[in-house]
C-alpha cells in the first residue's frame, strides 16, 4: 500500500515570519496560520471552528514568505507534514509536535499598494534561477 503525506491549506497568517539563515545560508522562515471552518449544525444554527497550525518554509520559497508576508495575510500552502520533537527543559519529558514543511506557498492578498505588481508565488521546487537576476528601475528584481 503507498504511502501519501500531503497537506493543502488555506488561511491567515497568525504571526510575522520568523526569517533565520543557516550556517550554510539556507533560509528557513517559520510562521503560524489559523484554518477556519464553518457550518451549520442540527439545529441550523452556524457554528465555527479555527485551526491553528505551525508552518516552516524552506530555501527560496522561505525568502519570499519574509519578503512578502506578514501577520494577517492570506495565503495558500501545499507541502507535507513532519513531526518535531524535543526534550521539555522544564521536566525533561519528550515532546512532540506536527509542523507543515511548505512546498510551495501562493500569496493571496494580490497586489500591493501604489499599483505595483503582486508578490510572486513562492515555490520551492522551480527550477534553478540565476544567481543574480537583473534589477529594474526600482531596484526590484523582475518576478
Amino acid at each position: 500500500m503507498a504511502n501519501i503525506n500531503r497537506v493543502f491549506l488555506a488561511g491567515n497568517l497568525t504571526r510575522d515570519p520568523q526569517v533565520r539563515f543557516l550556517a550554510n545560508e539556507k533560509a528557513v522562515a517559520n510562521f503560524g496560520i489559523a484554518v477556519n471552518r464553518t457550518w451549520k449544525d442540527a439545529n441550523g444554527e452556524k457554528k465555527e471552528e479555527v485551526t491553528f497550525v505551525d508552518v516552516s518554509a524552506w530555501g527560496r520559497t522561505g525568502e519570499l514568505c519574509g519578503q512578502y508576508l506578514k501577520k494577517g495575510s492570506r495565503c495558500y500552502i501545499q507541502g507535507r507534514l513532519q513531526t518535531e520533537t524535543w526534550d521539555d527543559k522544564a521536566t525533561g519529558q519528550k515532546r512532540s509536535k506536527l509542523v507543515v514543511v511548505a512546498d510551495s506557498v501562493q500569496f493571496l492578498d494580490g497586489a500591493k499598494k501604489d499599483g505595483e505588481a503582486p508578490a510572486p508565488a513562492a515555490r520551492s521546487q522551480e527550477p534553478a534561477r540565476p544567481a543574480a537576476a537583473p534589477a529594474d528601475a526600482d531596484g526590484e528584481p523582475p518576478f
